[in-house]
């Protein structure tokens, strides 16, 4: 009977590691307060999503408000994985899901471009804007370049100049792996701690009779 526990303990554990990452909408927890929505598995260097971030803080600064959200992959959508590759559908759908909180601009990012809304309204004249930027491809890169240069944009059509900031900090692509690994390493060595502390009584009581 304890081994059948011990099986299935490590069986919940294992499952659900990766499903904390299946959030119901992970862009609409983070950008209730973040300006950013930048996925930690997708190979977004730390610098291009800080020179995001630094556009974004910006244009705010010189009375441009947007908010960005970077969707790499599927399952950055959460439950919502019908919406990949339909930014247009997207950003409108998760600017209602932040509506009662933020009823600014918002800016996503897929690899196949980029759409704005504004409160999960559409907005014709500053979508021209960003479809004339390329899709930037699944490039962690090229899709938080993508969104800097959506920003800049954006803002100087609103009439508001905002210099390009400056690419600092780490530009070389994490490992999209590299969470998942520490997430499931985590995981084993509470297993095996589990296992320890649960039979170690029980062996030395063998021992000792």
């Amino acid at each position: 009977m304890a081994r059948r526990i011990a099986v299935l303990l490590l069986l919940a554990m294992l499952v659900a590691a990766p499903a904390a990452r299946a959030d119901g909408d992970p862009a609409s927890d983070y950008l209730l307060s973040d300006q950013t929505f930048v996925p930690p598995d997708d190979g977004i260097p730390q610098g291009y999503a800080a020179q995001l971030l630094a556009a974004v803080t910006a244009a705010k600064a010189r009375g441009y408000t947007i908010r960005v959200a970077l969707i790499g992959a599927p399952y950055d959508l959460g439950s919502v994985g019908s919406l990949w590759k339909k930014p247009r559908d997207y950003t409108r759908f998760l600017g209602q899901e932040l509506a009662f909180v933020y009823k600014g601009r918002l800016l996503v990012v897929m690899p196949n471009g980029l759409a704005i809304s504004r409160n999960g309204k559409a907005l014709p004249a500053e979508q021209r804007v960003v479809d004339r930027i390329p899709p930037p491809g699944k490039n962690g890169a090229a899709l938080a370049s993508a969104g800097t240069q959506g920003v800049l944009r954006l803002a100087a059509n609103a009439g508001v100049v905002v210099p390009t900031p400056p690419l600092t900090g780490d530009t070389s692509t994490p490992s999209s792996s590299s969470d998942r690994l520490k997430i499931i390493g985590g995981v084993l060595i509470g297993v095996v701690v589990f296992l320890a502390v649960y039979f170690a009584p029980r062996l030395r009581r063998r021992v000792s009779s």
